[in-house]
């Protein structure tokens, strides 16, 4: 069972904003914490972002100031918006409960790609 459905990424440049969506089909989605987590190449899962059931929110340093996480709890979903890209900010990005689910949760992700 697809658990997490990830879309918004792409190909921009610096200083560039994108909006990325997910959107869940798990039972207790509006019981839990959700985060967006990123992933390069050889590396671990990322965790930037994330969102409590009641809207408190958290952020990496890296990504503070710039990045919005947001939940909708109606269309059992959550959202990234990603301000002033850079480079290093290029990954997947996958959204999943905060902690994940577990190994086989994770869903196919969007890619983001930010590049002059």
């Amino acid at each position: 069972q697809v658990l997490f459905v990830e879309s918004g990424g792409g190909l921009v440049q610096p200083g560039d904003s994108l909006k990325l969506s997910c959107t869940s089909t798990l039972g207790i989605f509006t019981e839990s914490p959700m985060g967006w987590y990123r992933q390069t190449p050889g590396n671990l899962h990322e965790l930037v972002a994330s969102i409590a059931t009641r809207g408190a929110t958290n952020y990496v340093d890296s990504v503070k100031g710039r990045f919005t996480i947001s939940r909708d709890n109606a269309r059992n979903s959550v959202y990234l918006e990603m301000n002033n890209l850079k480079s290093d900010d290029t990954a997947t990005y996958y959204c999943n409960t905060k902690p994940n689910w577990g190994d086989s949760s994770w869903g196919q992700g969007t890619q983001v790609i930010v590049s002059s």
